[in-house]
């Protein structure tokens, strides 16, 4: 198992760098200290090997959680921002390349959106937990707000070494105000002090 996951690893470097067509087999194999060979035995195709890299590797770690019961929703957005924005920074390249990729390799960026739309189930499943316990004004469109916080934790990920004076100082203190900010557009308040 660590070869074919050496193997993974490898072929998403490999893609990032040089896209579907420049990802030879050979790079692949040099990439991992292998045979060329042992891409066929452990996959088949090179097809199948990236497929595989980018379904194992592109998703990153595990999306972050956020509680079912929302106690403080600017310390526990604003560290799940924080946690996301880092994870797509860390695979920017390999989502970069899959989306320029789109056209002739649709199945990739599909395969390479799947950590985002787990994000986004995730997001909204905790700003509709805050609308129905009456932390969140009741008219808030979740899908919208759950929208405009992956775009711009994306947008701050994928264009931040592109154009740097647009977003905030550092990535994870633009994390913590754009949860601010989706917090006040939805209404919640920051909670009461305990005594």
């Amino acid at each position: 198992m660590e070869r074919r996951n050496q193997l993974l690893s490898a072929a998403a470097r490999v893609y990032a760098h040089y896209g579907y067509r420049g990802s030879t087999t050979r790079r692949i194999a040099d990439a991992a200290g292998v045979n060329e060979v042992t891409i066929f035995r452990q996959f088949g195709s090179k097809d199948a090997l990236i497929h595989e890299a980018i379904a194992t590797c592109g998703g990153g770690p595990p999306i972050p959680g956020l509680p079912s019961t929302p106690v403080d929703p600017l310390a526990e957005l604003s560290a799940w921002c924080k946690e996301f924005g880092q994870q797509l920074v860390a695979n920017r390249s390999l989502i970069r390349r899959c989306m320029s990729e789109r056209e002739e390799h649709p199945q990739l960026s599909s395969v390479s959106n799947s950590g985002a739309t787990r994000a986004a189930t995730i997001l909204r499943a905790y700003l509709l937990r805050l609308r129905e316990l009456g932390m969140a004004e009741s008219e808030v469109d979740v899908r919208a707000a759950t929208s405009m916080l992956i775009g711009a934790l994306f947008a701050n990920a994928m264009g931040r070494d592109v154009n740097p004076e647009v977003f905030p100082d550092t990535t994870d203190s633009a994390a913590e105000l754009y949860a601010t900010l989706l917090l006040r557009a939805m209404g919640v308040t920051e909670p009461s002090p305990t005594t």
